[in-house]
């Protein structure tokens, strides 16, 4: 079963019916204790990185989800909750994050070495290019396209890298270390790419709950 974090943030509704259309039992709820149910967890997130680690520190889903995620809970950050796994974010100052990943959240600058400018957000199709592609996470796919809407990517301080896309800088796309997953674009909406992370996930829950 797998657990959709709501913590007021979350492009909710487009993940619900992704996990609907791939038949998986979830629920969504708010409530640690809840969620403590579920054998798997995703962290979705839409907006501001502090306002976002706020909303989780008050409610007390951030103590929850370090928790659950160092005992070895299958855990899907999306989009600004991929961001969120990690130390900090330079987003409107600088701001910690779970720092169940090690590393930073950096604007794009806008422009090239060579002084050209670029758009940020990042946002449209990209194409997705394995770095560890024996990762289960990648399993039955080859480098495809996926939908980003950001403006911040992370610097990894560690090598989780398993897919990046190019955009001026290297844009880590997806991550995973151990049961710790993140997808910096949208899965939900990345038509066969996305539906198919999003399946192999609930398959490593699937494997943990056996």
């Amino acid at each position: 079963m797998i657990g959709v974090i709501d913590y007021g943030m979350g492009n909710l509704f487009s993940v619900q019916k992704a996990l609907e259309r791939l038949e998986v039992p979830f629920f969504v709820s708010e409530s640690a204790e809840e969620l403590e149910k579920a054998d798997g967890l995703i962290l979705p997130g839409v907006g501001a990185f502090p306002d976002a680690m706020k909303k989780l520190s008050e409610t007390g889903l951030e103590a929850f989800i370090v928790r659950k995620a160092k005992d070895g809970t299958p855990l899907l950050g999306i989009c600004l909750g991929m961001q969120l796994l990690f130390s900090e974010s330079e987003e409107h100052g600088v701001n910690r994050g779970l720092d169940l990943l090690k590393g930073k959240a950096v604007r794009f600058s806008g422009k090239t070495e060579d002084g050209q400018t670029y758009k940020v957000p990042h946002m449209g199709w990209n194409q997705l290019i394995f770095k560890q592609p024996e990762n289960e996470i990648l399993a039955g796919l080859e480098e495809d396209f996926a939908y980003f809407v950001h403006s911040y990517y992370v610097e990894p301080a560690e090598e989780v890298v398993v897919s990046y896309a190019e955009y001026d800088v290297q844009v880590p796309a997806v991550v995973g270390k151990n049961n710790i997953y993140g997808m910096q674009f949208h899965p939900e909406k990345s038509s066969r790419m996305g539906m198919q992370l999003l399946s192999n996930f609930t398959k490593l829950v699937e494997k943990g709950e056996n």
